[in-house]
Order: structure tokens, then sequence, then C-alpha cells
């Protein structure tokens, strides 16, 4: 059959109807829009300061969430909008939607914990006539990156008498800061440089430097250790007992700051995953009431396997939709919750790695997320042959699609790396449990897991307009 011959302007007519291509934000996005970015950017940047924890983030969250006119309280009858924490590590806002609960929800899940050095119940020591205390790393960390930075400490500590104690020691002007050593590149040839990287590292070797002043004379013993007991006791009233009961994070020191000179990006600790929560918040608390119900879920240890109270393999998500059951006059039960779950859709709110120009090797390049070309809807994860991951159904990624499209979000898809090259995993596999429609959406992140995050601000604003649009949808 003979091709109908066709000139260089219908060529370029057919590749522009036919042809997918992904679309940079800034070529987009009009000049208006692009400030609404900007600004949402440095709302963005003032969360990542105030919730390097997950409890700081829970009580953010909820600071946020009450301003806006949420309650605490299950109020039947009531379609005023809820909050609901748990353990202070697990929070939960509502929206009660315009149509029966029995439609099912919209939800979207982020997580709230991000990799870092957790102190060890028994932390303090001393060595070589300096103080430290003794961590454990906590989540997929590469242990090198931990070393020689100015690091804080948060967290909370619970006394003998039964209060607690919250802290936050290396964030503001004058605090001091706290860091792991690092050996001197003079001597470390056998003990570093002729190892792999993974155990060049040794975890036990992550100690803290927290001190160097002697108490009393040399015939004292302990005398480094006693005078940071001694410190802790007249500053916040602690004995060294008191660390057995303790949750301390050492998390990195200092603001997010703009990354570049047309500060085109933000670096920062703990973006992944508290760009996704943060976008997701601001999403809930900036619409309306919802044709449906929608709830935004926030939850802990996803950097651990999602495991325990407050992970996404707890029942929390069930306790909320039960309290929506009550508050829109349903009578709770198993049964029901589960067919609510079973016919909603839900978007497992987590980050892609972006395309690394300097380790394009590691990625598909044709399937690989960008930085600045939009929130990515990442279809599954996993590893090798998509093991240990959900794998969203073509129905739901078209209607994701469409919706993005009409709401004129700026949107890309992505896997994380090569098939062979490793992979990771999220929370849509605890969801898809329900038999419930969910897929991976979120910013693609640079220097993932590392202390200094790279993220597009772009992105970001686009990973919130994607969330709005999801929990405002008529349908």
């Amino acid at each position: 059959m003979a091709q109908k011959r066709l000139t260089k302007k219908q060529i370029k007519s057919l590749a522009e109807r036919l042809s997918y291509t992904p679309r940079l934000v800034w070529d987009v996005i009009e000049e208006r829009e692009k400030k609404r970015a900007l600004a949402f950017a440095e709302d963005y940047k003032a969360f990542l300061d105030k919730a390097k924890t997950e409890r700081e983030a829970v009580a953010c969250i909820r600071e946020m969430a009450l301003a806006k006119g949420f309650t605490e309280e299950v109020i039947r009858g009531s379609r005023k909008p809820m909050v609901r924490s748990f353990q202070e590590k697990a929070v939960a806002l509502a929206r009660p939607g315009k149509a029966p609960l029995d439609q099912g929800l919209h939800l979207i899940v982020s997580h709230i914990d991000a990799p870092r050095l957790d102190l060890k119940q028994k932390p303090l020591y001393e060595e070589v006539d300096l103080a430290f205390f003794k961590t454990h790393y906590y989540g997929g960390i590469k242990k090198y990156q931990w070393l020689a930075r100015p690091l804080a400490l948060h967290g909370r500590i619970v006394k003998a008498g039964g209060g607690s104690l919250d802290i936050a020691v290396g964030e503001n002007e004058g605090d001091p800061v706290f860091t792991v050593l690092d050996l001197l590149p003079h001597l470390a040839r056998k003990a570093q440089y002729n190892k792999k990287l993974h155990e060049a590292i040794e975890g036990e070797k992550l100690n803290l430097i927290v001190g160097g002043l002697p108490l009393g004379d040399t015939d004292t013993k302990d005398r480094f250790k006693l005078a940071i007991l001694q410190h802790l006791h007249e500053k916040y009233g602690l004995t060294e007992e008191d660390f057995i009961s303790a949750e301390l994070e050492v998390v990195p020191a200092g603001p997010a700051r703009d990354v570049g000179w047309d500060r085109a990006l933000i670096g920062a600790y703990g973006q992944d995953d508290r760009s996704c929560a943060f976008a997701s918040l601001r999403a809930l608390l900036d619409i309306g009431q919802p044709q449906r119900s929608s709830i935004v879920l926030f939850v802990d240890k996803e950097e651990i396997g999602s495991d325990g109270a407050t992970g996404a393999k707890s029942k929390f998500l069930e306790a909320v939709v039960y309290d929506l059951m009550m508050a829109l006059e349903m009578e709770p039960s198993a049964r029901v919750a589960y067919e609510i779950l079973t016919r909603s859709r839900a978007l497992s709110a987590d980050v892609n790695g972006a395309l690394d120009p300097d380790y394009q090797d590691v990625h598909e390049k044709r399937n690989a997320a960008r930085m600045g070309y939009g929130v990515c809807v990442t279809k599954f994860t996993g590893h090798g042959g998509k093991y240990e991951t959900n794998d969203a159904s073509a129905e739901y990624v078209g209607w994701l699609r469409r919706l993005f499209n009409e709401n004129k979000v700026v949107w890309q898809t992505g896997e994380l790396g090569k098939v062979d090259e490793g992979g990771g995993g999220t929370v849509a596999k605890f969801l898809a449990i329900y038999g419930m429609e969910v897929i991976d959406c979120g910013p693609p992140v640079l220097s993932m897991h590392s202390p200094f995050e790279i993220t597009h601000k772009g992105d970001i604003y686009m990973t919130y307009k994607g969330f709005r649009a999801f929990l405002d949808v008529n349908s």
C-alpha cells in the first residue's frame, strides 16, 4: 500500500498529536503561577525546618489542621473536618464528602520518618579524654555521608518520675552542634580506602562527639562523661538512666536552603518523604468539602519496613475510617469499612529517584524521572521482576492521567533505576491489600536518603497541585 507523502508541516503536526514528550514545568506555567510555585516553596521550607522528626511533623500537622478549623472530636452528624493523631508518630486528617461514604474514599498516604542516627539506650561514654554518644542508624543510609558534618539532636526523654522532656539542640544560633568524626586521609589507606564503600565505615563507629571538658582532678573516674552528666542534670534534670526511656534522633543541623544561583532547587534533610507530606497536607487544608470523603494519612516507620503500631501495616487507617463512619452517623463495622476501602482510590505519596547527570548508567533514561518535569507517577516500585510491589492497573493509571491533564498538572512517569540495578518499596502494597486502587505519586529527588536531599520547586508545586486535584475531583 502506497503511503501518502506528507509535508513538513503535516509531519510536525502529526508528531505533536501522536508523540508523548514530557514537559518542563517552567515551559508550561505562566508567570503568575510561577510566583505561586515559588511562594509555596517558602512555606514548604518552613515546614521542613519545624518537622525534622516524626513527632515534630505530627505536632506541626496537627497545629496547622486545628488552625484551619479541624476538630479532634468525633461528633455524630457533623461534617466538620477531623484530625486524629496516634502515639504522636502518626496522624490523619479527614474531610467528610458530599457523596455517601459507601461510595469509597479518596486517600493520600505519605510517611514522615526519614533516615537518621538514633541514640542507643546506654549511649554516653568517654574515650581518650573525649565524651561520645553511641548511635544506631535508622533506615537506608550511606554511612560516610554522616561523618564530619554539623549534626543536631532532637527527641523526647521520659524521666524516672514519669515526666517528659522534648529537646532540640543544634538548630538555633548559638547552639552547640555535634558531629561524627572521620579519619584523616593521611591514615585512611588501610582502614578505609582498601575496603568496599559500604564496609569502609562501620556502624559501631558512628559515634557522636558531645564533649571535651573534664570534671574534677586526674583521680576522678570517667570525668569527661561525668562532666556531660552534670551539664545534662543542671540544664534538664536528667540522670544517665533517663536515656533508657528516651527517643533521641541525630539529624543534620541547619535549615532548608535554596540551591543554585537562580534558587530553583531546595536542599534539605528529610524531603523523602516530607515533600509529599506537606503537599498532601496543604492540598486537604486548601479545599472545601470534597465530593468524596477524603483522608490524608501520615505514617511512621516506612524507612524500616512500615512495621509497628504507627506504620502503614498497623490498623490506624481502619480506626480513622471508623471515626468517619461515626461522624456520618453510620454504624462502624469491619465489614462495611472494608467495603468502603475496597471502593476507594489512593495515592501512595512517595518520591522517586531523579535521573542523576553523573550516574546516568544506573537509570534507564527513557523511563527515568527528571528534575523539573513535574510530579512523578510511578506505576510500580519493587526490585528485579517487580517483586514486593503494588502494580497499578491500566484503568487507574488512565483515570489519573486524565485527571492531571484536565487540571493542568505537569506530570511525568518514572521507574527507580534499571531493572537489575536495585530498587525500593513504598507503602502502596500495604494499601492494596484492601482491594483499593493505588499508585505511587510524588516529586523526583536527587541525593535521596542523604542528609541534604535536592528537590525542584516546580516539582514540589505540581505535587501539591496534583494532590489537590485528586482530593477535589467530582467523580
